[in-house]
């Protein structure tokens, strides 16, 4: 009896780890999103009643859902064929990313009228669309750039893969660079001289922002946000700035991405004390996937960025290009229709070498040189000091002249007033835009006070660092 017992048992646990075995149980799984376990049974109802619209669309849907989208286009047709509103939808994402955007926007069109005529909100797809009418306009402006290289890394660690030089600076995860254990996707750029960081970071905030912080002796100041451009509401992340200070490339989610993350570019206007609008930097280097972390490695000739486009869950392309000193792009009207997608789906690489092989072998010697560099060793600085333009200092010990050393170490006392004041100053202001408006009378005067404190000490900082300056290039020259 007790053996009966046991087999029946396991009888009800294998049936629970049987793929569905109803029609009905198939739809159930569909809805919960178990596809592979539902596949098999519309398969079977596909081949015994091929025209029938409804078991096309489930399993066609079920092909694109498990990654056979190369199945999913004809049975998915079928349904659309006889009205099957969802597989406009589904149409309409396998065109996109395969490129084929007219075809993509009619199906969104079919979709956005019927879920209008249901009185359904169309927002999203109507967002949806905006991303499918810019791809349109996306293929027919593809640059013309070498790619000489790729590799299929872990997303977890993709940054390992950028052999980036010195003087370009450093990369790094959040939680590695700031020595935390979160759940974070952001990355930390730091400038070649270790004094200032881009970061993506989440916050209380649903999405992720990208911020900066400026090195003062040991301390960072505190995290000052980009401007809205760039954080725009959508997530922003992946920043790289070029060496001139000003140029920074970075990715976002946001208006102007044809799908997921685009990588974009903008730089610092001095005159207006902003960043210029940003720029979509185009395709081959964005598609309907997400595109990131864009890096030029000036000192090597070298550019690298990131792609999950057709690549499995948790896997992400790395791609190595030569940059172009000028943009230039594919002629549209004379460029055969299917090599132009091949060409900004990046199908192959030596089609990208065309008249370049030249270009190619050079900074294919150039990538293998930067990957068999040792890892970099990392000089601990006191500060950064530029006396004159062959000398930048970074620790007391540089200096040759006594005189100059003591007044250095007025210098490191007056930069840590300044950080401790300005930063009473900023806890301050944070308390007065809190408080009501009698709270805010009584606070008014101290933060006045300090203002001019932060203000004077920044003057003194200024004066030490001409004196300082003057004295050691004297003492250098007698």
């Amino acid at each position: 009896m007790k053996k009966k017992y046991v087999i029946f048992i396991l009888l009800c646990l294998s049936a629970f780890a049987l793929p569905a075995q109803t029609l009905e149980e198939a739809k159930e799984l569909f809805k919960s999103g178990q596809f592979e376990q539902a596949k098999p049974v519309f398969l079977k109802y596909v081949k015994s009643t091929p025209g029938n619209p409804s078991y096309n669309f489930w399993y066609g849907a079920c092909c694109y859902e498990t990654g056979e989208k190369n199945l999913a286009e004809k049975h998915l047709v079928i349904g659309a064929n006889k009205k099957i509103q969802e597989a406009y939808r589904y149409l309409g994402q396998l065109y996109s990313e395969q490129y084929r955007f007219a075809e993509a926007e009619q199906n969104y069109n079919s979709y956005i009228a019927m879920l209008a005529k249901s009185k359904m909100s169309t927002e999203e797809y109507e967002n949806t669309l905006k991303k499918v009418r810019l791809g349109a306009q996306m293929i027919k402006g593809v640059e013309q750039v070498a790619i000489i290289d790729s590799v299929v890394v872990d997303k977890n660690n993709f940054l390992n893969a950028y052999k980036i030089s010195e003087e370009s600076g450093n990369l790094f995860t959040y939680n590695d660079f700031f020595q935390k254990e979160e759940e974070s996707e952001g990355t930390v750029y730091q400038t070649e001289l270790e004094n200032k960081i881009y970061y993506g970071y989440k916050g209380k905030s649903n999405h992720l922002k990208i911020y900066t912080k400026t090195k003062l002796l040991d301390q960072w100041s505190e995290a000052s946000p980009l401007p809205k451009s760039i954080n725009s509401g959508a997530d922003a992340n992946y920043p790289f700035v070029m060496s001139d200070g000003i140029t920074i490339y970075y990715a976002s989610k946001g208006e102007g991405s044809m799908g997921g993350y685009d990588i974009f570019v903008t730089r610092y206007n001095s005159d207006t004390d902003n960043y210029l609008n940003p720029e979509n930097v185009g395709m081959p280097f964005n598609s309907p996937f997400n595109d990131y972390m864009y890096v030029i490695d000036e000192f090597n000739n070298l550019g690298w960025f990131a792609s999950d486009r057709y690549q499995p869950k948790g896997k992400v392309c790395i791609y190595i290009f030569i940059p172009n000193e000028s943009k230039r792009i594919y002629d549209y009207d004379a460029a055969e229709p299917q090599k132009l997608v091949s060409l900004a789906k990046i199908g192959s690489l030596e089609d990208t070498w065309k008249g370049r092989n030249t270009d190619v072998k050079a900074a294919k010697e150039r990538l293998a040189a930067a990957k068999s560099q040792k890892p970099k060793v990392t000089e601990k600085k006191e500060f950064e000091l530029i006396i004159n333009d062959q000398l930048t200092y970074t620790r007391t010990d540089d200096f040759t002249s006594p005189k100059a050393v003591e007044m250095v170490k007025d210098w490191l006392q007056a930069l840590s007033d300044y950080d401790m004041q300005a930063k009473r100053l900023e806890k301050q202001r944070d308390f007065f835009n809190e408080s009501n408006q009698e709270k805010r009378k009584s606070l008014a005067p101290g933060i006045l006070d300090l203002e001019k404190r932060v203000e004077q000490i920044g003057k003194e900082i200024k004066t030490l660092e001409i004196n300082i300056r003057n004295e050691e290039n004297n003492f250098l020259r007698k």
